[in-house]
């Protein structure tokens, strides 16, 4: 279906021009970039607009890489979307030549004495459970044969671990950055470094305004991040959090062993190891001074995106180190070769929301994804185009505003 492309401009009462599109954007990481592609694809005039240039390192989408898994212990309602996202990164690439999406493996491992992540201790059972309703294939095995097959994990005999070939893992700032080339192309006018301060709904429009103008479009879609605290009251979203993760890479130790940390030895994991957070981490994708990608979630201190520490201190890394990489990975060293910081935005129970404004029906608020929505992000974005369109779409029923 192709839409009329609105190219109206009106006068506000203060004399401003006020240009008019179909669809405003506001945040073009993850979510918003897939929004913007997404409906310019349909023939739809689309503005986007964020305050930095992304793909940056600010928010949430960034970092190299970011774990794809269909089976979701976090519930069996995310696996329509991690589905519908991984046939959307395949298109692209056919379309564009990029490498987004690589699939090499994700295991779940767990022992008896287990971390929670985001309060579901379960994780490990409802990753098999996702994997029964989807019909994937996948292996139960316990620690002694995942070593043989995997052996830079130093995993418990009586541990049990859940392993798929289908998972893997994105190349965020390469996703987003194509996607937005795609929307730029295809007729997207992109206002980068540019704050939104407002929106208001009226006359059957919405209109935003930032630091730099006013527009008007019939439908606005918020994909802030860590800063939609600015633009939504968050009495809406109880529980509503902005946290600080950190990330480290560590040198392999034995060039001669660096083979087991490539993709095809080392799948993309997260492990609810005994300690008060889990684990996660990827495949090295450099060479042996580049570092093996670990890290963990941590959902206690909220921070404000804007003022915050943005480098990790060497106190830091030897922390996660010692709890969470010494022991298991006994292949790393504690040299810690480069690190970074991202945000969580948050909900209780790791909940995404993706729904209309309570208050205000021609504004989609897409987020919080609770910091396991990257690998959904392409078929969110999808998704929340049709919305805007008023096309049909995936189920987002789970994802309501719950007030």
């Amino acid at each position: 279906m192709r839409y009329r492309i609105c190219t109206s401009l009106v006068f506000t009462k203060d004399s401003h021009l006020k240009r008019e599109y179909d669809a405003i954007v506001i945040g073009l990481g993850a979510m918003g970039s897939a929004a913007a592609y997404q409906l310019t694809k349909r023939g739809a005039k689309v503005l986007g607009l964020d305050r930095y240039a992304p793909p940056h390192r600010f928010g949430s989408t960034h970092g190299e890489t970011r774990i794809t898994r269909i089976a979701c212990g976090e519930g069996l309602e995310y696996t329509p979307l991690a589905v519908r996202s991984n046939e959307l990164w395949r298109q692209i690439e056919r379309e564009t030549g990029a490498s987004l999406i690589t699939q090499n493996g994700f295991a779940s491992i767990a022992g008896k004495k287990r971390a929670a992540k985001a309060g579901n201790a379960e994780f490990l059972e409802v990753t098999i459970a996702a994997a029964k309703a989807a019909g994937i294939e996948y292996e139960i095995l316990d620690g002694k044969n995942f070593r043989r097959r995997f052996p830079a994990f130093n995993v418990k005999d009586g541990d049990a671990v859940y392993f798929d070939r289908v998972g893997g893992f994105l190349r965020p700032e390469i996703c987003v950055e194509t996607q937005l080339r795609l929307a730029r192309e295809k007729g997207a006018e992109l206002r980068l470094n540019e704050r939104a301060l407002s929106f208001e709904e009226t006359g059957g429009a919405v209109s935003v305004k930032t630091a730099a103008g006013e527009y008007s479009a019939q439908t606005l879609i918020i994909s802030a991040g860590p800063w939609l605290p600015e633009l939504i009251d968050a009495k809406l979203m109880p529980g509503l959090k902005v946290t600080r993760q950190i990330v480290c890479w560590f040198r392999v130790k034995d060039t001669a062993r660096f083979e087991d940390f490539q993709p095809a030895r080392f799948p993309v994991f997260v492990w609810q190891v005994p300690a008060a957070q889990i684990s996660y981490g990827f495949p090295a994708l450099g060479g042996p001074a580049d570092g093996v990608k670990i890290s963990t979630e941590q959902y206690d201190v909220a921070v404000d995106p804007e003022n915050m520490e943005r480098t990790v201190s060497p106190t830091e890394s030897r922390a996660l180190y010692e709890e969470y990489v010494e022991h298991y990975f006994p292949g790393l060293s504690a040299e810690c070769v480069r690190s970074d910081v991202c945000l969580y935005t948050s909900v209780p129970g790791s909940r995404f929301v993706i729904d209309r404004h309570p208050a205000h029906r021609r504004t989609i608020v897409v987020s919080p994804c609770s910091g396991h929505g990257f690998k959904h992000s392409a078929a969110i974005g999808e998704a929340a185009a049709q919305m805007a369109l008023g096309e049909p779409h995936l189920d987002l029923s789970e994802f309501r505003f719950r007030t």
